[in-house]
C-alpha cells in the first residue's frame, strides 16, 4: 500500500506545480484594431462665387392707355385680365362729332383752295398788266400778297384736316403693346377727354419679365479689389447664371439672364441697382412680387470645399472637421466657412489642398486617436 500513496502524492504535487507555473505568467490584454473611417482628400477647384439678394418683379414694358380724343365712350372690346395683342381694339369713343369735325375741315380746305385759285389768277393777270402800265405797281403787289395769303390759308386748312382725321382715328382706341390688360378704368357712357388724357386701362408685358434688385456698393468694391488682386475671375453678364427663389422658398423653373448693373449709387441707401430678365410663359411671375435672386458674380479658381456632412457645427457657430494626419492620428480642425454650394461648404480658412478629412465614421473617433483611413464612397446617391 505504501507505493500507491507515494504515487498519489506525486501526482498532486505535479498538478499544483503546473497551476503555479501557469499563474506566474499574467496574460497581456487584447489590442483592438484602429477604427476604419471614410475619408476624402481636399483639392482646389474652380467654383462660382454666388450671392443671394432680395428684389421685386417688374414688367418689361408697361403702357398707360389714355384717351386721345374727346367724346362719349360707346364700347369696351376686351375682357379684363386677358392677354391682348398690339393693335387690338380696346375701346370705341363716339365718332359722330369727330366725323363732323372732319367734314367741316374738308369743306374749309375746299373753300381755301377756291380762294387760292381766284387770287392766283388775279395776281397772274396783274403781272401782265403792270408790264404795260395798265395797272399800278401797288395794285399788282396787293394781288400778289393776296395770292400768298390764300396759299397759306390752304396749308392751314390742310393741317386742320389732318388733325381732324387723326382725332377721328383716335376714337378707336387700340393696344399700343402686347401684354396682359388690367381692369377698365372707365365704363360705357363715360365722357373721356383728350385734354385731361383720361386713363382707360393699363397693359403690362409679362413675358419676358424683369427682376430688379440692389447690391451694396461696399460689396462691389470688395469684389473689384479681389478681381484686381487676381483672387477671382470676372464673369461677363452673358456667363453669369441667375436663379430666382420665390417667396414660398421654391426655385423658379426658368433660368435668368443678368442684363446690367446701374452706373450710379443711390446716395440715400448706398446701393446699386441690378436687373435680370426671366422668361415667364406661364405668367407665374407677376409685377410687384418679392423674391430672392441667386447669381454668379465671379469664379474662384482655387476654391477649397468640403462636404457638409464632414463638418460639425456647434451651437456658437463654430465649425470643425476631423483631419487625419500623416501618422493616421486624428486632429480636430476649426474652419472659417463661406457660402454653401450644393452639398459642400466653401472653406475660407482652416484647410488646404492635399489634407485628408474624415467624412464617414466620425462617431468612432476622437482627437488624438489612431484610425484606418479608407476612401469615402457615397452610397446615398447625393
Amino acid at each position: 500500500m505504501q507505493p500507491y500513496k507515494t504515487f498519489k502524492v506525486s501526482v498532486f504535487v505535479l498538478f499544483f506545480g503546473v497551476l503555479a507555473g501557469c499563474s506566474s505568467k499574467p496574460s497581456a490584454p487584447m489590442q483592438m484594431p484602429p477604427p476604419e473611417v471614410g475619408v476624402i482628400t481636399i483639392s482646389s477647384q474652380n467654383m462660382p462665387v454666388t450671392v443671394e439678394l432680395p428684389g421685386r418683379i417688374d414688367p418689361e414694358r408697361i403702357a398707360d392707355v389714355r384717351a386721345r380724343a374727346t367724346g362719349i365712350l360707346l364700347k369696351r372690346s376686351f375682357t379684363e385680365g386677358s392677354e391682348v395683342n398690339e393693335g387690338d381694339v380696346l375701346f370705341q369713343i363716339d365718332p359722330a362729332p369727330l366725323q363732323a369735325a372732319l367734314d367741316s375741315a374738308k369743306a374749309s380746305l375746299a373753300r381755301a383752295q377756291a380762294t387760292l385759285t381766284q387770287m392766283q389768277a388775279k395776281a397772274d393777270r396783274y403781272k401782265q398788266l403792270v408790264a404795260i402800265n395798265a395797272v399800278s405797281k401797288q395794285d399788282y403787289d396787293d394781288a400778289y400778297a393776296a395770292a400768298l395769303q390764300a396759299q397759306a390759308d390752304v396749308e392751314t386748312a390742310q393741317a386742320a384736316l389732318e388733325t381732324a382725321s387723326l382725332n377721328l382715328g383716335y376714337a378707336t382706341v387700340t393696344a399700343p403693346i402686347s401684354g396682359k390688360i388690367g381692369e377698365a378704368k372707365v365704363t360705357e357712357g363715360a365722357l373721356v377727354s383728350q385734354n385731361d388724357a383720361t386713363q382707360l386701362a393699363v397693359i403690362q408685358q409679362l413675358d419676358p419679365i424683369y427682376f430688379d434688385f440692389t447690391q451694396s456698393s461696399t460689396d462691389l468694391l470688395k469684389l473689384r479689389s479681389m478681381f484686381d488682386k487676381g483672387q477671382l475671375q470676372k464673369l461677363s453678364t452673358d456667363e453669369a447664371k441667375v436663379t430666382l427663389v420665390l417667396d414660398d422658398g421654391s426655385t423658379y423653373n426658368q433660368p435668368g439672364k443678368l442684363l446690367f448693373k446701374d452706373v450710379t449709387v443711390d446716395p440715400s441707401t448706398g446701393m446699386v441697382t441690378l436687373r435680370a430678365e426671366f422668361s415667364n410663359p406661364d405668367r407665374i411671375l407677376l409685377p410687384g412680387m418679392f423674391a430672392n435672386v441667386q447669381f454668379e458674380e465671379a469664379i474662384n479658381q482655387n476654391a477649397i470645399s468640403v462636404l457638409q456632412r464632414a463638418v460639425a457645427l456647434q451651437g456658437d457657430g463654430t465649425a470643425t472637421v476631423m483631419v487625419v494626419k500623416a501618422d493616421n492620428t486624428v486632429e480636430a480642425r476649426v474652419l472659417k466657412l463661406g457660402q454653401a454650394v450644393g452639398d459642400s461648404w466653401i472653406v475660407i480658412d482652416g484647410l488646404k489642398a492635399g489634407e485628408t478629412v474624415i467624412v464617414d465614421g466620425l462617431q468612432k473617433v476622437r482627437p488624438g486617436a489612431t484610425v484606418k483611413p479608407v476612401p469615402f464612397i457615397d452610397n446615398t446617391g447625393t
